[in-house]
């Protein structure tokens, strides 16, 4: 497969944006239950996704079920780019709300 190693190291890398969901989601619940964090949605249709969330969760798992169809199907330029701008995406904001939140 001529993209094995990009497909391994996007598993990794979903990997940990699942992981550092998990801790963004708990300090978001902590910023809602102080009264802030008032926001509809984490990400605009701009970016690419077509789940509406207040959490980060659900945004990686519209990610690994597009990889898991991307691993499935014939991989091509264009949807390899679209998962990696997308994971590219939620690992920035991932890491903003980190350094932002200390």
């Amino acid at each position: 497969m001529p993209y094995s190693k990009v497909l391994e190291q996007l598993a990794e890398n979903l990997q940990l944006a699942y992981r550092q969901a998990i801790d963004a989601d708990a300090r978001l619940d902590e910023l809602h239950k102080a009264g802030l964090g008032k926001f509809s949605y984490i990400f605009t249709a701009d970016e690419g996704f077509t789940t509406r969330s207040n959490r980060f969760g659900p945004y990686v798992q519209e990610l690994g079920e597009e990889f898991a169809a991307l691993k499935q199907a014939t991989v091509t330029p264009a949807a390899l780019e679209l998962v990696v701008r997308k994971l590219g995406v939620l690992l920035q904001t991932l890491h903003a709300l980190k350094t932002q939140s200390k």
